[in-house]
């Protein structure tokens, strides 16, 4: 069960993250300048490793055992008109995800991955956000609960994803708020909005930010502008930290509940790689803000974790060569 009990306990427990482990990171590192290949040559790839291997505490690491997440919720703020769908779509991909028809169910097995599905209060949207705080502090810790405690302790790596109709508009009025700029410079096009229907969006976006930014850290951000889903992704990243498990990040979303921890505590995602950059307007911006370069850019936009989970095929391929390859001794070739 998660210990934390209120939102100054969350922000405690974020105070209290563990860091990378710097001696397996150097002894990974050690070992990647022996393997049999010119220095370099496997390029990112090599980072990946060393970073993973850090984290994990283990010089020489595989991964065993990913986990996928994906948290739904329903927003208020649907209502305005800011889909192109219903906020019943967001029950029935549940349903879907359950019974294994989505495209994030096909991906999870494909990297072979635990998927996991967590509906939040479905029959409970958020409040519109242009009207008042879209959250109470206690509908946001039950949030950030859900998601500490759906992480799997003997997880590997983890992937956290979403389905909420509407939910673009709030990670694009976190994002606005978080990290300043217009709200055109964050809004997309979501499920496919466009014309009055875009400008609307916008709009709202704007109205929201107006009524809320600057009125506490990215926590009480998220409580302002967030929805449960985005909460519980932040939850569950911050769980993973606290297990020494490393986490891809997924689109703009997941990407707007990984900025309020990091304008909550700075240094709480560095245990995040990015996995990679969606067709979501704001993203490639959101992602040179957290200092994240993206793995992957396939013009992806469904959300549900998709383009992380494809990411987890770069990382392990990325463990498979460091801890897999004979080092030159090993297989008796001149270092030159």
């Amino acid at each position: 069960m998660a210990d934390f009990s209120d939102l100054d306990g969350f922000r405690a427990a974020l105070g209290a993250l563990p860091e990378l482990d710097a001696t397996a990171r150097d002894a990974a590192a050690e070992r990647n300048g022996q393997l049999t290949k010119p220095p370099g040559a496997l390029g990112r790839l090599e980072d990946i490793a060393q970073w993973y291997a850090g984290w994990r505490g283990d010089a020489r690491p595989r991964i065993e055992a990913p986990q996928i997440i994906i948290f739904a919720g329903n927003h208020g703020v649907a209502a305005r008109g800011v889909s192109a769908f219903p906020a019943e779509v967001t029950a029935q991909m549940v349903l879907n995800f359950e019974h294994g028809g989505a495209a994030i169910n096909q991906l999870a097995r494909a990297a072979g991955a635990r998927l996991d599905v967590r509906a939040l209060a479905l029959d409970r949207p958020t409040e519109d956000f242009t009207q008042g705080p879209a959250l109470l502090a206690d509908d946001l810790v039950e949030a950030l609960a859900t998601g500490w405690d759906a992480v799997d302790p003997a997880a590997d790596l983890l992937v956290v994803g979403e389905m909420g109709i509407a939910n673009t508009t709030s990670a694009a009025a976190l994002a606005a708020a978080l990290l300043g700029g217009d709200a055109e410079h964050w809004t997309g096009q979501g499920t496919g909005v466009d014309g009055a229907e875009f400008a609307n969006k916008i709009s709202i976006v704007a109205e929201g930010v107006a009524l809320h930014s600057g009125q506490g850290d990215g926590l009480e951000t998220l409580r302002r502008l967030g929805g449960r889903e985005i909460a519980a992704m932040a939850g569950a990243i911050a769980r993973a930290r606290a297990l020494r498990i490393p986490v891809i990040l997924d689109g703009f979303i997941c990407g707007a509940a990984a900025a309020c921890l990091a304008h909550t505590s700075p240094g709480a995602i560095d245990h995040c790689i990015a996995g990679h950059l969606s067709a979501e307007g704001g993203h490639g911006r959101l992602l040179n803000a957290l200092d994240k370069a993206p793995l992957l850019a396939l013009g992806l936009r469904l959300g549900e974790g998709s383009g992380a989970a494809l990411a987890i095929h770069i990382v392990r391929a990325a463990l498979e060569c460091h801890s897999g390859m004979a080092t030159f001794a090993e297989a008796g070739v001149s270092a030159g």
